[in-house]
């Protein structure tokens, strides 16, 4: 089969390869994957992986969706059946995992970071992180849901909801969380609005739903924000840039508000402005993956077309080194995808 493989870091590093299918282990699915969104973890694997358990090389991708090849016949999935693949093949015996809260098990082995991943045209992971999907979904937009979407689901509903008529924040929308948060913060009845350095993704990012757009730019953020709400500020800001923002993200807070962070493209030390948090009371918590569970209202959601994934461009594995361009250089609205059929 053909795979996209990391067999060095940097660019030229991952190259494409043709290797044998993998043979899944007893409780586990083999499936035919027919797409894969990139993520900014791939990116991060491909150059540096450091932290991450892993052994090169290794095939690259941490979100799938396609078909059934193969199962046990105990394992209530069957050939030819349309699956979304949970990326975190976890452990189910540590408290997280009992509890429910996959994203924290203490074993988690990754698609993608700890173990081979997506990009190719099988993978094998545990059966029960095979998730079904409705016969009607495009396997292609499917294969976009499961990494930005869910990372967005979490972020907005996991610990203190976002609730209908409440305003969040936005930060650098393209991106693929990003434009996720938007879609959902809006399918849940808030006011979003969101950030950008392109006049033309704010433009995109109203024609989602969006109340209104900051070019950061050409605009002091945090005081357009107070303008935007009646000096008041927002309820919740989202926010995957990390230190170039980090400061605006804690001034646009009301008082009592939340910063919600998933990642920190920009830096992962900023000032922690605590006299603000503690004097304004504000929550700020990290958020990462989702938990089965909350993948699977997700694609009930998706299925019942609540949502459609917004996809900025389709590559063929064999043009994926075009695909990580578009995204190292940040020139995306939504998801990029490699399509492997």
């Amino acid at each position: 089969m053909k795979a996209a493989v990391i067999e060095a870091r940097g660019r030229a590093g991952l190259v494409l390869r043709d290797i044998p299918v993998p043979v899944r282990q007893p409780g586990e699915v083999l499936v035919r994957v027919h797409a894969g969104g990139l993520n900014r973890v791939d990116l991060y694997m491909r150059d540096n992986g450091v932290g991450i358990t892993h052994t090169l090389p290794q095939t690259a991708g941490v979100e799938a969706a396609g078909v059934i090849a193969e199962a046990d016949a105990d394992s209530g999935l069957v050939a030819g059946q349309k699956v979304a693949i949970f990326a975190n093949a976890f452990c189910g015996k540590c408290r997280y995992c009992l509890a429910g809260d996959q994203p924290l098990c203490v074993r988690a082995h990754i698609m993608g970071e700890h173990r081979d991943g997506g990009f190719a045209e099988y993978v094998a992971m545990p059966a029960r992180c095979a998730l079904p999907l409705p016969d009607h979904v495009d396997l292609v937009e499917a294969g976009v849901v499961l990494t930005a979407h869910a990372t967005a689901w979490r972020m907005l509903f996991g610990k203190r909801a976002l609730r209908p008529g409440e305003t969040a924040l936005v930060v650098g929308v393209g991106g693929g969380v990003a434009v996720a948060c938007l879609q959902l913060a809006v399918q849940a009845g808030a006011r979003v609005l969101v950030t950008s350095s392109s006049d033309d993704k704010l433009a995109r990012a109203k024609a989602l739903g969006a109340s209104g757009g900051i070019n950061y730019r050409s605009e002091k953020v945090a005081k357009r924000v107070l303008e935007m709400t009646n000096g008041e500020g927002v309820d919740m800001v989202l926010d995957s840039s990390g230190a170039a923002s980090w400061d605006d993200s804690l001034r646009s807070l009301r008082r009592g508000g939340r910063l919600v962070t998933c990642g920190a493209t920009t830096g992962s030390n900023p000032g922690a402005d605590l006299q603000r948090i503690f004097i304004r009371q504000l929550e700020v918590y990290g958020s990462t993956g989702a938990s089965i569970e909350e993948c699977r209202q997700l694609i009930a959601l998706f299925g019942r077309g609540a949502f459609k994934p917004v996809i900025d461009q389709r590559f063929a594995l064999e043009d994926f080194a075009a695909a990580y361009d578009r995204l190292e250089r940040g020139d995306q609205f939504g998801k990029l995808v490699l399509t492997m059929t």
